[in-house]
């Protein structure tokens, strides 16, 4: 039984929009933690919300993963979503480890780079659904 070429696009439209929307989700629950963080210095419940978004953030990054690998099979497009969500995993992981430990020093910087490279993930997934602009200075 062959699949048809529009059966293809929409299983690849589907699979598109689950990346995209797992890079939301990863960004949202980073954002979330920098909120929680200064939530950390005012409040008890700071620290439950933090503790609570740790594990939602964990589990975006896996879900970012998976995201990606169901992407690149179907269509053969390039494998380099994959590295930036295992990257992402990776650095997920050490977040996890640093805050445990309680090294702040380390833990805060590495929480505001994730979140600017969840921002640039989401911004190129993004982006090449936005009009262009003319780059001609003639114009």
């Amino acid at each position: 039984m062959a699949i048809t070429r529009t059966t293809t696009t929409t299983r690849h439209d589907r699979l598109a929009t689950f990346l995209r929307v797992s890079i939301v989700l990863q960004t949202a629950a980073l954002f979330f933690q920098a909120v929680t963080a200064g939530m950390l210095l005012s409040s008890s419940l700071g620290g439950v919300l933090h503790d609570v978004g740790s594990r939602v953030m964990y589990g975006a990054s896996m879900l970012y993963v998976l995201a990606a690998v169901l992407a690149w099979r179907p269509g053969g497009r390039s494998p380099r979503p994959i590295l930036y969500s295992s990257g992402f995993l990776v650095l997920a992981s050490v977040q996890v480890v640093l805050g445990i430990a309680h090294v702040p020093s380390v833990h805060v910087p590495l929480g505001i780079l994730m979140f600017g490279l969840s921002l640039l993930a989401l911004g190129r997934t993004v982006a090449p659904h936005l009009p262009r602009r003319s780059t001609d200075a003639r114009a």
